[in-house]
């Protein structure tokens, strides 16, 4: 059991600095629906470069491509960059600040004032006004001490959301190759039902003609062959939604790799020259540390960790240095002589007392903050090992769908191929015939979307693991 007193104790008293946090949950040795022998699951656990198992060079092109140009990915490395800045904007505080002042200052008082501290006379006897000169130079510095760890909590706390904009690009860069290659299998998807559909038009072409000719020689009805027109009208009908299907997923890919549609040219070709990947899922275990989003969910967590002491430590006492040092002197000459040199040093002591309820709502609000991201990274890890639960599923249960269905589209093609024979020897009847041509077509459209869906529960196997996983270092005879 993972500490599952974490989730109902106060906070403060579970999630220590530098910890790292538990779920409480409790880790599964094996998924319910994946190998039970430990030394399977890691037999095929996902490689780095998991797209190329499909073996496919153009879906292998894409993929790469959007890698590098992908709009959002370019977004979320902008946020790291960002989150780099102001890691280094918190760490400021752990620095005394100094500065560089100069100033000249020249001024002239008031003849008319009539005091006597301003107006001096003349040899002549006249008044004139008093003229002054004034050149400082100083270095000026400042520096809180962090003896409660207050600041060094706020630059802990911006440093894991850097951390967590990292897990957070790799979150983005796996759904958007997880994208590219559904994406990709919905163009061949499509491309293999258009032409299945042609094909049945086809062929149903061919018998209309043939009842056409059957009609012409008195051995056919008219209402035969209405009904065989019916049939070919709604073949072709189902080719536009398909047709419609290709160009909208290849404009998909286009904004994917982020290019204008006009300039992407997919290929395609089919569905059965995709290779079917074999992966297992490894140990639940390991899930913690391959899912991007759960390593996101973790680093926010421990930022959210470090503004609750941060918000600790502002009801204690800040002390804070300041000091002054440089020259003043009226004469620029004069400025730098040991003579003309000013310095000042002083330290203060500020103890909070009454912030009306400031600091206690700021604490408040931190907790809450932190309880929130707790649940949402336990959360995170029971959706990971859901997903992959469902994934593994999903293959299973689609992998025996396809092999069934291809056993549909063997026999209705061998009822279809007799049917034929019997229509031209006259021996067939034709609502027999129109039945056999249905389903000769739902078979073969049904067989590809099958298809479809086994691939693309291969793709969500691949992202509910989190994508590519390092191999494991191999271990020597001589290791210590």
């Amino acid at each position: 059991m993972l500490q599952s007193l974490c989730v109902t104790v106060p906070l403060g008293g579970c999630l220590l600095t530098g910890d790292k946090p538990e779920p409480g949950l409790d880790i599964p040795p094996a998924y319910g629906a994946g190998p039970r022998n430990p030394a399977a699951a890691e037999a095929a656990v996902p490689p780095l470069d998991w797209w190329r198992s499909f073996r496919s060079r153009e879906l292998t092109e894409l993929i790469e491509e959007a890698r590098i140009s992908n709009l959002d990915i370019a977004v979320a490395v902008a946020q790291i960059v960002q989150a780099d800045a102001q890691a280094r904007i918190a760490g400021a505080a752990l620095l005394p600040i100094i500065d560089l002042n100069g100033n000249a200052q020249h001024s002239q008082q008031s003849k008319t004032t009539g005091s006597t501290n301003v107006i001096s006379v003349s040899r002549s006897g006249a008044s004139v006004a008093i003229i002054q000169n004034n050149l400082q130079a100083t270095l000026n510095a400042s520096y809180e001490i962090d003896f409660w760890g207050k600041n060094r909590s706020l630059v802990r706390a911006a440093e894991e959301t850097a951390v967590a904009s990292r897990f957070n690009r790799e979150v983005v860069g796996l759904t958007t190759v997880v994208s590219v290659a559904n994406a990709y299998f919905q163009v061949l998807a499509a491309q293999d039902r258009l032409r299945i559909a042609r094909e049945n038009v086809a062929s149903a072409d061919r018998i209309l003609t043939l009842i056409r000719q059957q009609y012409s020689a008195g051995t056919s009805s008219d209402l035969n062959v209405a009904q065989q027109e019916s049939l070919v009208d709604t073949q072709r009908a189902a080719i536009p939604p398909l047709e419609q299907t290709l160009r909208q997923n290849k404009a998909v890919l286009a904004l994917l790799i982020a290019r204008p549609p006009e300039s992407v040219v997919i290929r395609g070709g089919g569905m059965n020259a995709i290779a079917i990947p074999r992966v297992t899922p490894g140990l639940p275990s390991e899930l913690l540390t391959q899912r991007p989003d759960i390593r996101q969910a973790e680093a926010q967590l421990a930022s959210a960790n470090a503004n609750v002491e941060n918000a600790r430590a502002q009801f204690l006492p800040s002390i804070t240095l300041t000091g002054d040092g440089g020259y003043e002197s009226a004469i620029l000459k004069l400025l730098l002589r040991p003579e003309s040199a000013i310095y000042s040093v002083a330290a203060g002591l500020t103890q909070p007392i009454f912030h009306g309820g400031q600091l206690l709502g700021n604490l408040d609000l931190q907790k809450g903050v932190q309880d929130q991201l707790l649940q949402n990274y336990r959360k995170t890890v029971i959706s990971g090992f859901t997903d992959v639960d469902k994934a593994l599923i999903a293959i299973q249960e689609t992998a025996m769908a396809e092999q069934l269905q291809r056993k549909v589209v063997t026999s209705s093609k061998r009822a279809f191929d007799l049917s034929d024979q019997q229509l031209r020897a006259g021996t067939v009847n034709l609502i027999t015939l129109l039945q056999v041509q249905q389903t000769l077509f739902q078979a073969q459209d049904a067989l590809a979307q099958a298809r479809l869906a086994r691939l693309q529960a291969i793709v969500s196997l691949y992202q509910a693991l989190g994508g590519g996983w390092l191999p494991k270092p191999v271990k020597t005879a001589d290791a210590r």
